[in-house]
């Protein structure tokens, strides 16, 4: 969702002309985000055929179907230059459909998914947040390294402007713990069950998600009043460029926005992958690591290793800096231009 907004409001700002139409899923969870975007929205159905076990086939095979012949219709009303893709099952129907048209593709993980690898097989050229997806796909000749493309807002906080916004100590350092929108319970927990001792030193921004903002709640009210300023707790922040230009340090997952956003910060990182589910996450954190950016650690140690990995990490500044200058040097805050430029590339300029 974001990478795509990203690339349309790059593509938009230099050609103010450009008609876009956005195709989701039916159902999907985009359309009102889009639609508030001002951008065009028309759904398809869209299933995946990968892994759904054989009751469900039959279904989802149809559905797809439905979405080929659906995507067909969408493409001989609208007459696109150019096909723009981030992933999803979506994408599947419409890329089949519209196979004969010049396709961008945009990789936002280190490793592609299933979806995103037959996308590949249909497009003119794969954008990829870092060169190390060249292995996962067979015509690497097409691979265009932009990074990962960020949203414009992010940009407008300054680190003075995000601590006055929160209300912090300019001279404690601040730890962000996230767990995406819909949070992340392990590290959530294991973050309650250290946090008294967690604010001895330091003051934390703890986005919960909404499953576990009431048990946060609870525990902060538990906290004495010294600490309890110093803990800044909600299940979801819109400006997020304020938390992330803020902090010191971040605890997370490790999903495709922590080799995008954290780079561009240059915020040192704490990564969590998240354990059950396929290990797109894992390769991420260990681009990062390896690159000496960040430590991970692993879900199942965060109960034990929380508090002497994070302690360690706050009270060395030296080491923070060093992991800062590391991840800082990964940047490409160009990407949704670099994204953009290749669309305008494929579909010929003078069109738009």
């Amino acid at each position: 969702m974001y990478p795509a907004l990203a690339v349309y409001e790059a593509l938009k700002s230099k050609h103010p002309n450009v008609e876009t139409l956005w195709v989701g899923g039916e159902g999907g969870m985009e359309e009102d985000l889009v639609k508030r975007a001002g951008i065009p929205f028309r759904s398809v159905p869209a299933a995946g055929v990968h892994g759904v076990g054989l009751r469900a086939l039959p279904g989802n095979l149809a559905k797809l179907t439905r979405g080929v012949l659906e995507s067909r219709r969408i493409l001989k009303d609208f007459h696109p230059d150019v096909l723009f893709f981030t992933g999803g099952y979506v994408a599947g129907p419409m890329a089949i459909a519209g196979r004969n048209l010049p396709i961008v593709l945009y990789v936002p993980d280190i490793e592609p998914g299933l979806a995103l690898k037959f996308l590949g097989y249909f497009s003119d050229v794969i954008t990829v947040t870092a060169p190390d997806s060249k292995k996962f796909f067979s015509h690497p000749e097409r691979i265009v390294h932009t990074g990962y493309p960020l949203r414009s807002g992010l940009s407008n906080w300054s680190r003075e402007k995000a601590i006055a916004h929160f209300g912090l100590d300019a001279s404690l350092p601040t730890l962000l713990v996230t767990g995406g929108s819909k949070g992340a319970r392990s590290i959530n927990m294991a973050v309650l069950k250290h946090l008294e001792v967690l604010l001895e030193t330091a003051q934390i921004i703890h986005l919960t998600g909404s499953l576990d903002i009431q048990t946060a709640e609870q525990t902060a009210e538990k906290l004495s009043v010294d600490k309890r300023s110093r803990y800044h707790v909600m299940p979801y922040l819109h400006e997020m460029g304020a938390a992330l230009s803020a902090a010191d340090l971040v605890l997370s997952r490790a999903g495709a926005s922590s080799i995008g956003e954290y780079p561009f910060f240059g915020l040192p990182a704490v990564l969590t992958p998240y354990p059950y589910a396929w290990r797109y996450q894992k390769v991420n954190a260990d681009y990062l690591a390896e690159h000496n950016a960040a430590v991970i650690l692993q879900d199942e140690l965060l109960n034990d290793k929380l508090l002497p990995v994070i302690s360690d990490l706050l009270a060395n500044k030296n080491k923070r800096d060093a992991m800062q200058t590391a991840m800082k040097n990964l940047s490409q805050p160009l990407a949704a231009d670099s994204i953009a430029s290749q669309l305008v590339k494929l579909a010929g300029e003078e069109t738009l």
